[in-house]
C-alpha cells in the first residue's frame, strides 16, 4: 500500500512547469483524483486559452473524476476533460504524475518511458518519487540526463523529491514566454521576504550546536555564541522578492551589488563576437542569491579552477568560477560566479536544458564575491558605471539596441 502523500507544497511544485507558462498551453495530469493536491494545483496553474486532461488513477474512479470536474466552475469545466484511460489522451507541453513513483528501477523506466509518447517537442515531465529505493535511483538517472530541474520537498510526509524531464530541446524563445518557476528552495518569511533554504540549515545547524552546548555545559554560557550567530547567519541568505522591469529590452543585474567594471573583451570559450562584460562585486551583507540577468535557455554550464583571491582585486579575474551559458534570440549570454576570499561556495540551480526567465532565481554564492554577466557585444549598451549600486533582478544595467 502506498504510503507517500503529496500536500500542498509538493503539488505545487509538480505543477510549477504548467502554471510558469503565460499560455496558451497544454497540461495531462495522469493517475489524478478528486481529493488530488495535484490536479488543484495544475487547475489552479491554467489561464484562458489553456487545456488539461485528467487521467483517473483507477478506471473504476472515471465516474467520480468526472462528477468532481463538473462540480467545479464552468470556467474550470470547460478547460479540462477527463478521458478514461492514457490511450485517450493527447500529447501535451507538461505531463504531471499525479502519485510518487515507487518500486523497483526498471518499472520506473518503463513508466517514464511510456509517458514520453505524451509529450511534446520541447514538453515537460514533471514527476516525484521518495529519497531511496529503486525508483528513486532511476529517477536520479533521468535527470541527469534529461534534467531541467529538480526540488527537494522536505515539508511532505514523508520528503519527496521533484524531477522535470524534458527530453527534447525546447525553443529558447519559450524563455520569454514564462515566469520565475516556484523554487521550495525559497522559504517564505513575509509577502515580500524568503531565505533560500541553505539559510534554513545553516542556521538550524546553530540552534543544533546552542542546544548541544547547553547540555554538555549547563553552567556556561558559550551556547549563547552559536545561538546568537543563527540570526545573522540566516540573514546572509535572505532572498527579497523582486519586481522585474517588464521592459523586454532591460537586462537586468544578476546580483546586488556594487559595479566593479564595465568592459568589452573577447572570450573564445563563449564565441569569436566580442561581448560586453559588467562585473559586479557582493560583500558580506548584500543579498547573496543570483538571477538570471536575461530570459534564456541554458545550454552550457561550467566551472574553472583558480584560486581564492578577494573579489574586489584584479586577481579575482582567475578566481574558482562557475559559468552558467544562456541561449538568447539575441545570442549568448554568460553568468559567472566567482569566489572571493570569503566565499567558497557556489551553489548552481539549473540545469542544461533549462529554461530561466529574466529575473529567476537559479543560484547563489555563500557570504558574497563577485557576479559577471557577458552580453553581445554588437546587441547591448551598458547603463552602469563603475561604483552603482544594483539590485538583482530589478536594476536594468543594460539594454538591448
Amino acid at each position: 500500500m502506498n504510503q507517500t502523500r503529496t500536500a500542498a507544497r509538493a503539488a505545487r511544485t509538480l505543477a510549477s512547469e504548467l502554471a510558469r507558462h503565460n499560455g496558451p498551453k497544454s497540461g495531462l495530469v495522469v493517475g489524478a483524483h478528486g481529493r488530488s493536491a495535484v490536479l488543484a494545483a495544475a487547475v489552479e496553474g491554467m489561464l484562458p486559452g489553456d487545456t488539461l486532461t485528467a487521467v483517473p488513477a483507477e478506471a473504476a474512479a472515471v465516474g467520480a473524476l468526472r462528477d468532481h470536474i463538473a462540480a467545479q466552475s464552468r470556467w474550470v469545466a470547460e478547460r479540462v476533460r477527463v478521458v478514461d484511460s492514457l490511450a485517450e489522451a493527447d500529447p501535451a507541453d507538461v505531463v504531471i504524475v499525479a502519485e510518487p513513483l515507487r518500486g523497483s528501477a526498471e518499472e520506473a523506466r518503463t513508466t517514464i518511458e511510456g509517458l514520453t509518447k505524451y509529450l511534446v517537442d520541447g514538453g515537460v515531465l514533471s514527476v516525484a518519487t521518495g529519497l531511496t529505493g529503486g525508483a528513486a535511483a532511476e529517477l536520479d538517472r533521468q535527470a541527469a540526463l534529461f534534467g531541467v530541474g529538480s526540488d527537494l520537498v522536505v515539508r511532505n510526509n514523508p520528503p519527496l523529491r521533484v524531477h522535470r524531464l524534458r527530453f527534447t530541446a525546447a525553443d529558447a524563445a519559450l524563455a520569454g514566454h514564462v515566469a520565475p518557476a516556484y523554487r521550495p528552495s525559497s522559504v517564505p518569511l513575509t509577502r515580500t521576504m524568503h531565505i533560500d533554504s541553505n539559510g534554513v540549515a545553516a542556521a538550524g545547524i546553530a540552534l543544533g550546536l546552542a542546544a548541544l552546548t547547553r547540555l554538555a555545559r549547563p553552567k556556561s554560557r558559550l551556547w549563547l555564541v552559536p545561538a546568537l550567530a543563527a540570526t545573522p547567519v540566516a540573514a546572509f541568505f535572505r532572498d527579497p522578492q523582486r519586481d522585474v522591469p517588464e521592459d523586454q529590452s532591460a537586462i537586468v543585474a544578476a546580483s546586488d551589488g556594487k559595479v566593479l567594471s564595465v568592459e568589452r573583451l573577447h572570450d573564445e570559450r563563449f564565441g569569436p563576437e566580442e561581448f560586453l562584460r559588467v562585473a559586479v562585486f557582493l560583500s558580506v551583507l548584500d543579498v547573496h542569491v543570483n538571477r538570471a540577468p536575461v530570459a534564456g535557455r541554458v545550454v552550457d554550464h561550467f566551472v574553472t579552477d583558480g584560486g581564492f583571491a578577494a573579489a574586489m582585486r584584479p586577481e579575482a579575474e582567475h578566481n574558482v568560477a562557475a559559468y552558467t551559458v544562456l541561449d538568447t534570440p539575441r545570442g549568448t549570454v554568460v553568468v559567472a560566479q566567482r569566489t572571493g576570499l570569503i566565499a567558497r561556495r557556489i551553489v548552481q540551480r539549473a540545469p542544461v536544458g533549462a529554461l530561466l526567465a529574466k529575473g529567476e532565481r537559479f543560484g547563489l554564492i555563500r557570504f558574497g564575491s563577485r557576479t559577471d554577466v557577458y552580453l553581445p557585444g554588437a546587441s547591448a549598451e551598458a547603463l552602469v558605471a563603475p561604483g552603482d549600486r544594483v539590485a538583482g533582478g530589478t536594476s536594468v544595467i543594460a539594454r538591448w539596441r
